[in-house]
């Protein structure tokens, strides 16, 4: 037969309506519309940080600086190649409201700028005004603007006044929206904005104290910014310069939308590997329908090839309407949820129909239908005419020949190289797609051991029908049980995931953090300040240890004389500049793992000790010269010890410390940590503050707070991703039981002329959804702390402890969603009666 009679043949045959792929548009939709939806959203953020890229920075170009402000040279190499350049220091300090034992502080981001801020874009305030008549003198005293919150923690309202450091400042306004606000990644504390001018005298921005300064460059039309990038870090990377340009003006911003966007994308694919189980049962089933029309078209001279493409014409037709509906869910849904979201976001976001994610969903859409639909599609070849007079179903054989298994192979290929290519992190598509394919086999071959275990046990259940009814149920040839374990259980997995994840980093924070770390990280302390810091506090009733290191802030440059990324490639160590301090003798609790370190009073060729685990992630072995710029200076140290450094302890640690005379005259601040009991933390902060108005204190307590914010963002996020899974889920479920109830009246009506009664029968059918759902909760639990481990252990380099209650309520929300919906379609099949079903089987 030819095309055009397949054709003819299917299209006729679908005449009747598509209700028979209800369940398989359902999962298609679902599946389809979360990816949709997430690569939007992506899309939307990512397209406006583009466009918004210059406004982002602050102008066409930046560089920067820590610890110093650009050199004579410097300024006058950006002088000649911009058309403006606007100054800003970026720094932490404790803004203060009130006197006294009245006094309220709070930690702030101070953005303190000149009078060209901003280049580009206007700073939003309230009330309007322009930003420079905000922050200039009123009756001797200059202006500052600050976040809403900042403002509201401090109990300041517009006139009021409030102190930095020394400096005295009167709030002229709140920040609505900065064009640059988006640009500085994760802030411990909100930001303000004063002149720097005004802050002469503060005591802020002494020698040595820890600051950022940021030159905003304004070009030229058509400028090269590749060019002149290489210029700049040709000339000043070794110096400490960090180039920023409007190509990616907010790269944090940038970074973190990828990789969440990933993230959730590969969440939906689980969705959407939940919706191919339910995709294949639906064909399976609807197949099983089309039984006697497939053999009627064997009867009357039809080849199996031509009955196989009649139904993949069919389920090609289907699955074209269900990713277009689902592709238009997925860009509808965000569309109308953008101006509800639009006061969230630091920038404009015009949230809008894209092509790629569109066609990014359609490309996975497609391939989970081709994955798994051509496996029970091959099997309508092998149906006989001799059906039209005996059952004998679609196909008895499991393997759909080798032909078909080499074009599943290379779609499951092209499946993996789709995901990996659009991801933003390569590594972690390959590692989610390996976790669904490791999942979806360990849960056929726990479906097929609870059959196994179903038949053992079926024979051995004398005295109670309904346990034997259940299990003989369960180890007989219908694939009810194969379906349901797979589909719950890959939803339950991927919940118990990112149940298990979330309770980790949650405990981390919570719990595990607060016992160890510290109470306060002071910075900025004057060498002049530091010792009478250390004896005041030290001697403070509930002040158990209070811990100091001189700090300074380095690029390392070079690596055996050698460009240092050329050798170590992108490691976050040669990422910009790395805190580093100096000591005579090894810090309290150090614990050398190789070398010795240098003498008391050694004053010969530098020598650096290194944390051990950075050191061999770099390469690094005792011996090798490290090369380090400190403030312009380079200094070649040669690396004379390794030890361990515990960075989770939230206490002081330094990748590099360096012996005293290699940083002599090297201007340069001290930080502090405070280990203090709770009730005297406002004390310890009180004291401190009025003591020292130019040191600045970062409580931990709030910085987990912040943290622990971010991750109730993420953990949102990702639940609802998951939850569209577990709807996936939910949906192949009600298949499943649909598809069986004619099979389930059937087999009631047989069990009650067999004497059953309808309690017996009911509680048989419980039993037999209970015992699914607990093996697929017992795999989801499994799987979930699985994954949980990899992600602690791996990617966030923690501590996992399975998280018990969590798991209970998997295996318990398995159990309760199968029984809801096996009861759901059971109830039907009781009320019929024995004598209407068995007569109208003959």
């Amino acid at each position: 037969m030819s095309l055009s009679v397949a054709v003819a043949i299917a299209r006729r045959d679908l005449r009747g309506g598509i209700r028979g792929f209800a369940v398989f548009l359902a999962c298609l939709v679902l599946g389809v519309a979360a990816i949709a939806a997430v690569g939007t959203v992506r899309s939307a953020i990512a397209d406006a940080l583009s466009r918004e890229g210059a406004a982002l920075l602050g102008g066409d170009a930046q560089m920067s600086f820590t610890y110093r402000m650009a050199s004579a040279e410097e300024r006058a190499f950006m002088a000649a190649r911009a058309a403006e350049v606007s100054e800003i220091v970026d720094f932490r300090s404790m803004a203060v409201a009130g006197a006294g034992a009245d006094a309220v502080r709070a930690l702030t981001q101070v953005k303190a700028v000149d009078g060209a801020y901003p280049l580009l874009g206007t700073v939003l305030l309230e009330p309007s005004m322009d930003i420079q008549s905000a922050l200039a003198p009123q009756d001797g005293v200059p202006g500052g603007v600050m976040e809403g919150v900042l403002a509201d923690r401090l109990g300041l309202a517009v006139g009021d006044r409030f102190r930095l450091g020394l400096a005295e400042f009167r709030l002229s306004a709140r920040i609505v929206r900065a064009p640059d606000g988006a640009m500085g990644g994760f802030l411990l504390g909100p930001q303000t904005i004063v002149l720097a001018a005004s802050l002469e005298g503060s005591g802020l921005l002494e020698p040595g104290s820890l600051y950022d300064s940021r030159y905003r460059l304004l070009l030229s039309p058509g400028a090269d910014l590749d060019a002149l990038e290489r210029e700049a870090e040709a000339a000043f990377r070794d110096k400490g310069m960090r180039w920023q340009d409007a190509r990616r003006g907010a790269p944090g911003a940038e970074r973190f939308v990828d990789r969440m966007g990933s993230f959730l994308v590969l969440v939906g694919l689980a969705g959407l590997a939940v919706g191919g189980v339910g995709i294949a049962s639906a064909v399976r089933s609807y197949l099983e329908g089309k039984t006697r029309t497939i053999a009627a078209l064997k009867a009357v001279g039809a080849e199996g090839r031509t009955i196989l493409l009649v139904y993949l014409l069919q389920v090609g037709a289907v699955a074209v309407l269900g990713i277009v509906l689902g592709v238009g869910l997925g860009i509808l849904l965000p569309v109308l949820a953008a101006p509800l979201a639009a006061g969230l976001l630091p920038i404009p976001v015009a949230v809008v129909p894209a092509v790629r994610p569109a066609l990014e969903a359609a490309v996975y859409g497609f391939l989970t239908v081709a994955l798994f639909t051509l496996w029970p599609l091959a099997r309508v070849r092998e149906v006989r005419a001799a059906a039209l007079f005996r059952d004998l179903g679609t196909a008895r054989r499991r393997w759909p020949g080798w032909r078909m298994g080499a074009i599943l192979a290379t779609l499951s290929a092209a499946f993996v190289l789709v995901a990996t290519f659009l991801a933003a992190v390569p590594q972690l598509a390959l590692g989610t797609l390996g976790g669904i394919a490791g999942a979806l086999v360990l849960l056929a071959a726990s479906a097929w051991v609870l059959r196994r275990i179903a038949r053992a046990f079926s024979h051995r259940a004398n005295g109670r029908p309904g346990l034997r009814l259940a299990l003989a149920a369960i180890a007989g040839p219908r694939e009810e049980a194969s379906s349901v374990v797979l589909a719950l259980g890959l939803g339950l997995s991927v919940l118990a995931a990112v149940g298990q994840i979330d309770a980790n980093l949650r405990a981390a924070i919570d719990r595990d953090l607060p016992d160890v770390a510290p109470s306060f990280f002071f910075v900025d302390i004057q060498g002049d300040q530091i010792d009478d810091f250390r004896d005041r506090l030290a001697g403070f009733a509930g002040v158990h240890k209070v811990d100091s290191a001189p700090m300074l802030r380095g690029v390392v440059t070079r690596i055996d004389g050698q460009d240092a990324r050329a050798v170590a490639g992108d490691h976050w160590v040669l990422r910009g500049d790395r805190g580093l301090t100096y000591a005579d003798r090894p810090p309290a609790d150090t614990r050398l793992v190789a070398g010795s370190w240098w003498p008391e009073g050694y004053a010969g060729p530098p020598q650096m000790s290194f944390a051990a685990e950075e050191a061999a992630e770099l390469g690094l072995t005792l011996g090798d010269r490290v090369t380090v710029n400190v403030l312009g200076r380079e200094i070649e140290a040669t690396i004379t010890s390794l030890r361990e450094v515990d960075f989770s302890t939230a206490g002081i640690g330094f990748v590099m410390v360096l012996n005293p005379a290699a940083l002599a005259g090297a201007p340069h601040s001290f930080i502090s940590t405070v280990y203090a009991d709770a009730p005297v933390e406002a004390e310890v902060l009180r004291t401190a503050a009025e003591a020292w108005p130019n040191i600045t204190a970062i409580p931990v307590r709030e910085v987990v707070g912040r943290v622990a914010g971010i991750l109730d963002a993420i953990a949102r996020a990702t639940a609802i991703a998951a939850g569209v899974t577990l709807l996936t889920g939910a949906v192949v479920l009600i298949g499943a039981a649909a598809a069986g109830q004619r099979a389930r009246t059937y087999e009631a009506a047989i069990l009650k002329v067999l004497g059953a009664t309808r309690w017996e029968i009911l509680v048989s059918f419980a039993l037999r959804s209970a015992l699914m759902g607990a093996a697929a909760g017992l795999v989801a639990i499994g799987f979930g702390a699985a994954a949980g481990f990899a992600v602690m252990h791996f990617v966030m380099d923690g501590t996992f402890r399975f998280e018990p209650v969590s798991a209970i309520a998997i295996v318990a929300g398995g159990i309760l969603a199968t029984l809801a919906a096996g009861l759901a379609f059971a109830l039907p099949s009781l009320r019929a009666r024995p004598a209407r079903v068995l007569r109208g089987a003959e």
